[in-house]
């Protein structure tokens, strides 16, 4: 879809209004991790070097439309300070003469934090009175908040509307990896898709079933696709109640031409804990007083092989239980392996979602992937298919 970047947009003098998620863990009034300040430092840098003044617009929490002291913006002042080398001024209202005043004191080279949007009933509400609200204190719209993408609130849908509208550094960077990755990927794709529940990903494997060329299933997911073609799984984490579903995903991917991967040999154990007494098996044999707790040499020699052929990689969910070693043993292997691919460009890589992340981190892989999405839902929901109005409303 067309959607502008800060490139396209004349900031001359311009109040910016830069919807950014700054929903960060915060312990004792000091933010123990400013990943996510840090992503949106560079759309800041470039708001000030074209002249703009930004006017940062967020949430923090859950006060749900009410004043809530403990979830008010202003105990990040000094992180965003630092992080952005400007001074940060701070205004106790987003709306109102609170802000309008302190939007209008702003002076060139400083940055204004606005109190937490949710703190009125009509952020989340997408009400049109509380956008125009918004709106009245600027004359650009920034949104830097891809996370916050998938709802339609009046900061990330509603006021894009009505200013001049474009994509901070971030959300660019998340939108450009996720076409490459979804929209107008390189072929071959193969995707890798994990967790525990079928139920709670049938949207992605239906989408995916007809967008790529090769889909891995892995995790508790595998376990319920081994029982719809008959296999007995033991005492392994499974929904069994989801086998038809299970099948129709097959019959589907079939008729498309994608291929899908499930695990020929498993790692099972008798009991769920780190260093666990386990063995390697075909996935067809595993034992009745067992569990399947990560996918064998064997699975990851087969993912290798199309991560080989493969040109796109899009990656959500773990293959094992990667929490406890030595369960952690495919992902990490497959991370890896698709890391070096990387590295060396053969393959471009996305992946995604709270369980990859931590997965990828914890494997070392991460930084050689081409993107790692720190959005959760809203990644989820692009890999879905679904149209996210914080993004749609920027075309």
């Amino acid at each position: 879809m067309a959607w502008k970047s800060l490139d396209d947009m004349d900031l001359s003098g311009k109040t910016v209004l830069t919807r950014v998620d700054i929903n960060v863990p915060v312990a004792d009034g000091k933010v123990t991790d400013a990943t996510r300040i840090e992503r949106i430092a560079p759309t800041i840098a470039d708001i000030l070097a074209k002249g703009g003044r930004p006017v940062l617009l967020a949430h923090f929490g859950r006060p749900k439309g009410q004043v809530v002291p403990e979830m008010s913006l202003e105990v990040l002042v000094p992180a965003l300070s630092e992080i952005f080398g400007a001074p940060v001024k701070f205004a106790a209202d987003c709306i109102g003469g609170p802000a309008k005043s302190a939007v209008a004191a702003l002076e060139p080279g400083e940055v204004l934090m606005l109190e937490n949007t949710r703190f009125h009933a009509g952020e989340e509400k997408n009400d049109p009175a509380f956008a125009a609200s918004l709106a009245a204190l600027g004359e650009v719209y920034c949104n830097d908040a891809f996370s916050a993408a998938h709802r339609a609130h009046a900061s990330t849908e509603g006021l894009a509307r009505l200013l001049p509208s474009c994509a901070g550094r971030c959300m660019q960077a998340e939108l450009e990896a996720l076409d490459a990755a979804l929209g107008t990927p390189e072929r071959p794709v193969v995707a890798v898709v994990g967790g525990a529940k079928v139920s709670t990903k049938l949207d992605l494997l239906g989408n995916l079933v007809e967008k790529v060329d090769a889909l891995v299933i892995g995790g508790g997911m595998a376990n319920t696709f081994l029982v719809a073609q008959g296999t007995e799984i033991g005492k392994s984490l499974a929904e069994a109640d989801m086998a038809g579903t299970a099948r129709e995903i097959m019959e589907k991917a079939q008729k498309a031409g994608c291929r899908i991967l499930l695990p020929a040999d498993v790692v099972v154990a008798r009991e769920f804990k780190a260093g666990a007494a386990n063995e390697t098996v075909p996935a067809t044999a595993c034992p009745a007083d067992a569990m399947i707790l990560d996918a064998g040499p064997e699975a990851v020699a087969a993912i290798k092989q199309a991560l080989d052929g493969a040109k796109t990689l899009i990656w959500n969910g773990p293959l094992g239980a990667f929490e406890i070693e030595p369960f952690d043993a495919a992902t990490n292997a497959t991370a890896e392996y698709a890391a070096a691919l990387s590295a060396e460009g053969k393959l471009t890589s996305v992946a995604g979602g709270g369980d990859t992340v931590a997965a990828l981190n914890k494997s070392g892989a991460a930084e050689k992937f081409t993107y790692i999405s720190t959005a959760g839902g809203a990644f989820l929901e692009w890999m879905e298919g679904k149209t996210l109005p914080g993004v749609a409303a920027l075309g």
